[in-house]
């Protein structure tokens, strides 16, 4: 069996001219008249000369909206392209899937979407969620890197196709900062002392007994990452000596992969399982919450004491 893969990276003239007599406007069509008399009523030619004028100005038009067609076409392929370069850059961008780290959830070959918009905001990643990351710290290191020709290189600039040449990685957020994580061998995953239900660990593995760790506590703005394919991840477990400890620091995520887009018949959204919602898994929220209680309440009630001193000092310069 080869061994556990890091998952690394994942791109006119107008009608009218003048007709053969030589005569424009009223007096070409004088003309046409007195031929008309003078050969006894032959005013066929005058409207077929009419009908030519016609014929030539549609024509004339045609050609006309052809050649503005072609001018405005580089324009309009500009503006395509700088609208995707915007949305590669600042809303959603494609990866590739290139390992079997993350099976039966992610199979090689897939495409995902990444959403990039809401880091931007501040969002950070959220257990459960599936993530993609630029390397930490040499993760991929030794994996090759295929070399793209100019068109792929083209196409992942403007994000048409995922680029060969970053080196990310993508996992599943298991712990964020301030959880406790450790998994036993034998058992389960804990997060805040809670064992976690994995459906979507591949089938066939156990949760970590090909390694073993913690517990371990999640320093702020890192995140603790696997593989859904545990047997075949080198994830945050094979990594604990690193200088970051196996944490992948929050600005290295890209963002949220959050749905399969290609192929067609793999298409589907990759929401957070239940199991990151359980009671008691939040209690470092709570407590942050519960914490800060206190100062919430003693600020809103001094709001009303101030009021009524100000009012008071206020009614007092009046009466004076």
């Amino acid at each position: 069996m080869p061994g556990p893969s890091s998952g690394g990276s994942a791109f006119s003239k107008p009608p009218g001219a003048s007709g053969p007599s030589g005569a424009s406007g009223a007096d070409g069509a004088g003309g046409a008249s007195g031929a008309a008399g003078a050969s006894g009523g032959d005013a066929s030619s005058g409207d077929g000369f009419g009908d030519d004028d016609d014929g030539d100005g549609s024509g004339n038009t045609r050609r006309k909206a052809q050649r503005s067609f072609w001018k405005e076409l580089p324009i309009l392929i500009g503006i395509a392209l700088v609208l995707a370069l915007i949305i590669k850059t600042f809303l959603v961008q494609a990866f590739s899937i290139p390992s079997d780290s993350m099976q039966n959830t992610l199979q090689r070959g897939d495409r995902v979407l990444v959403d990039k918009l809401t880091p931007w905001f501040g969002s950070k990643p959220e257990r459960g969620e599936v993530v993609v990351f630029h390397d930490p710290g040499d993760w991929l290191e030794g994996e090759p890197t295929p070399e793209p020709n100019a068109v792929q290189k083209f196409l992942s600039f403007i994000g048409l196709m995922p680029s060969s040449e970053e080196k990310d990685l993508i996992k599943r957020t298991i712990a964020i900062g301030g959880d406790t994580v450790e998994c036993k061998k034998g058992g389960p995953v804990k997060v805040n002392g809670k064992p976690l239900d994995e459906p979507y660990v591949f089938p066939g593995d156990t949760a970590c007994d090909d390694q073993p760790f913690g517990p371990f506590k999640v320093p702020e703005d890192k995140i603790w990452v696997m593989g859904d394919h545990r047997s075949n991840s080198r994830d945050s477990r094979y990594h604990t000596e690193d200088p970051n400890g196996g944490f992948v620091p929050v600005d290295k995520v890209v963002g949220r992969a959050f749905v399969v887009a290609w192929p067609v018949n793999r298409w589907s959204t990759l929401p957070i399982p239940d199991t990151y919602d359980q009671p008691g898994i939040n209690d470092k929220a709570a407590s942050i919450v519960t914490s800060s209680a206190p100062l919430v309440m003693g600020a809103l009630g001094a709001v009303p004491l101030v009021l009524w001193r100000r009012r008071r000092l206020t009614a007092g310069d009046t009466a004076r």
